[in-house]
């Protein structure tokens, strides 16, 4: 067996397809790809362990329908949901799902490497400043009750302008409040903070 570690990228797009290979063996990871949810499911049983990476819009079966069955089969693989901009709410309840991250398109390749180690991490143990209800509620609890607000509802997967309907603000001072947001959780990434999010407990309510 190779000591490469293996990506699976689920995907209808074949240049998206082509592009995310080729970055990804010159990486140094094995890869196989898959032309849509339908053949990774069909492949599923057979396929060798690893880590997937999932586009979210593909005919037939979307790629949270491809994950719920993931998970339904007891399938464990770590998942990395690629997403359009419009899709960010459809990639947050992927992330309530299980999703180890998701990355917008056109994706960069730090961004994609950085991801796919943190998967692959997850594999080889959890990390527990993440996983700590109690960690995570200490890093929540440095936001003002305002921003915590704004989290909470980044964290159910609503956009700025619902957000500032909600909370009677304009979007460009949602905005802001995320932008705080980001600053004290110490993190570059909307994923990176609904995890925290997550862990303390916010979003559950959609």
């Amino acid at each position: 067996m190779s000591d490469q570690r293996l990506i699976h990228v689920v995907d209808d797009d074949d240049s998206v397809r082509r592009s995310a290979g080729f970055l990804l063996r010159t990486s140094g990871y094995a890869v196989r790809l898959h032309t849509s949810g339908v053949a990774f499911l069909r492949e599923i049983k057979t396929a060798e362990p690893g880590c997937v990476l999932l586009d979210v819009r593909m005919p037939e079966i979307d790629g949270l329908a491809v994950q719920e069955e993931l998970v339904a089969r007891g399938i464990t693989m770590p998942v990395i949901i690629l997403t359009g901009h419009a899709d960010v709410s459809i990639a947050v309840q992927a992330m309530k799902t299980g999703a180890v991250d998701f990355i917008e398109k056109p994706f960069e390749k730090a961004v994609l490497l950085s991801a796919i180690e943190r998967a692959f991490a997850r594999l080889a143990h959890a990390d527990a400043a993440a996983r700590s209800s109690e960690a995570a509620k200490l890093w929540v609890a440095r936001l003002t009750p305002r921003e915590q607000e704004v989290l909470e509802r980044l964290a159910q997967g609503l956009p700025n302008k619902t957000i500032a309907y909600d909370l009677g603000i304009s979007p460009r001072t949602v905005e802001v409040h995320r932008a705080n947001v980001m600053t004290k959780l110490e993190v570059h990434a909307l994923s990176d903070a609904l995890r925290i999010a997550f862990a303390a407990g916010l979003g559950e309510q959609a």
